[in-house]
């Protein structure tokens, strides 16, 4: 999520409760998909099934959330991939999925493990949770805590049966951990995870500021158990001095691309960019801040040559209808940077869906992740209940949207929370986590899009960047 804390270690580690299900019957599908020949999506759209959409995209199918996550905030978060699965956070826990045919995904289990807001990663078979949200102990079974002394944090699954995750292992991070990043180590034998946490207090036995840092976790491989924090990388100098242009109280997210050995950060009050080859001690190129139109910066993706970086801006956090004609189409929306050859960043162009939202649907950019087409910068992105986005940033100054799906609002007069907090492109097609309603698969259509068809993945955790064939 944004900003918000909505709702607010390995010793006794609890049963986990694990149920089986299986997916609701798809979507209606639209009627075959005209090609746009990659121009802008069109402004006549096409409804189908209640769904609004442009005509090379299409909802195929959709997995509702179901007892035990169907409770009023059992509200769904990110997503990653591997193999024929795809993987769901839940305020409630996880869920696994089972993708081999993406028009009729099922359910393989849910986890019932609470602790907003799971953020989610896996790597071989291990399975990485975030805890933002204070809790009385760190077990499955845990309660809501004292937001000050409660236990907040990184869980860890074993996958190895996905029938029947087994918890292995949690830690206390400072802050929390409200996202983690997962990041290979320089050989197999382990992976680092970079915790991503903010909002520190003076009265917080666990969170006290300045808070200018990010937690790198160490995790063997083998013995995921002997995981442990190895470095707390102070990354700005600030101090938590609010009066400086760009200050902050922490990072929202961080994605890497081990490859180049580069890190992105999208911090409260600005971007950075991170040289990582010494894993466990990330090391702060540069910063930008853009003081007139990003709040919150929540999200970053480098282009295949890591020659840009996209930006995302969450303002409002996330709860509040910012895609309107009252907010402009320069806040809330994301802005592309140049990465020079000195690593310097310089900013170009801006992009917001086109399409103005109602007064009851919160909407703001969010998460996304690359379609694997050479030659081109292509993303696909969630915008809460601004549905789903698939934009061409090719051009840096002048991104164009080249296909959508938007479901609508959830209440036409009063305001709740809902739409796709993720959306990401897996093996041919885009997969959305509404917040609400489930796991959504989307096929899109479009002779600019085809060739990522072919490209073919065994893992994805979007903050995760790897490279794709040229």
């Amino acid at each position: 999520m944004g900003t918000w804390r909505i709702g607010a270690t390995a010793a006794a580690l609890g049963t986990v409760l694990i149920l089986g299900g299986c997916a609701g019957d798809p979507e209606p599908s639209a009627t075959p998909a005209a090609t746009s020949g990659g121009t802008p999506a069109s402004s006549a759209p096409l409804t189908t099934g209640g769904v609004q959409h442009s005509a090379n995209a299409r909802l195929l199918a959709n997995v509702p959330l179901s007892a035990p996550f169907d409770g009023e905030e059992a509200w769904g978060t990110d997503l990653a991939f591997q193999g024929n699965y795809a993987f769901t956070g839940n305020y409630e826990g996880f869920t696994i999925h089972d993708i081999s045919d993406p028009a009729k995904p099922k359910v393989v289990t849910r986890v019932v493990c609470p602790g907003g807001q799971n953020d989610i990663s896996v790597t071989g078979n291990l399975l990485f949770l975030s805890i933002d949200e204070p809790r009385n102990d760190n077990t499955c079974e845990s309660d809501r805590g004292d937001e000050l002394t409660g236990w907040e944090g990184i869980r860890i699954f074993d996958i190895s049966d996905k029938t029947h995750p087994r918890y292995v292992k949690s830690l206390a991070t400072d802050c929390g951990s409200h996202t983690h990043t997962l990041v290979p180590g320089k050989d197999a034998s382990k992976v680092y995870l970079y915790i991503s946490s903010f909002g520190p207090d003076p009265a917080a036995s666990h969170c006290k500021p300045p808070h200018d840092s990010i937690g790198v976790v160490e995790v063997p491989v083998a013995d995921p158990a002997q995981a442990r924090t190895v470095a707390q990388p102070v990354l700005f100098d600030d101090g938590d001095d609010e009066s400086k242009p760009g200050s902050t109280s922490g990072c929202h997210d961080i994605t890497v691309y081990p490859e180049k050995d580069l890190a992105a950060g999208a911090c409260l009050g600005n971007g950075i960019l991170m040289d990582i080859s010494d894993r466990a001690h990330p090391k702060v190129l540069q910063e930008v801040t853009d003081t007139e139109n990003f709040s919150i910066w929540h999200s970053a993706t480098f282009s295949n040559d890591a020659s840009r970086v996209i930006f995302s801006d969450e303002l409002g956090g996330g709860v509040a209808p910012t895609c309107d004609a009252k907010t402009g189409s320069l806040r809330g929306a994301d802005a592309v940077y140049d990465i020079t050859p000195d690593h310097t960043l310089r900013r170009r162009g801006y992009f917001k869906i086109p399409r103005h939202q109602t007064a009851a649907e919160n909407c703001v950019a969010h998460n996304g992740s690359l379609l694997p087409v050479p030659g081109k910068t292509i993303l696909v992105q969630a915008w809460y209940q601004g549905g789903v986005s698939v934009i061409d940033f090719t051009d840096p100054d002048a991104p164009k949207e080249i296909a959508y799906v938007d479901r609508g609002p959830i209440d036409t007069e009063e305001p709740k929370l809902g739409g796709s907090w993720s959306a990401y492109y897996y093996n041919g097609y885009i997969y959305s986590s509404d917040i609400t309603k489930g796991l959504d698969v989307i096929a899109i259509d479009d002779p600019l899009t085809d060739p990522a068809k072919t490209v073919r993945m065994d893992e994805l955790n979007a903050q995760t960047q790897v490279s794709y064939p040229e």
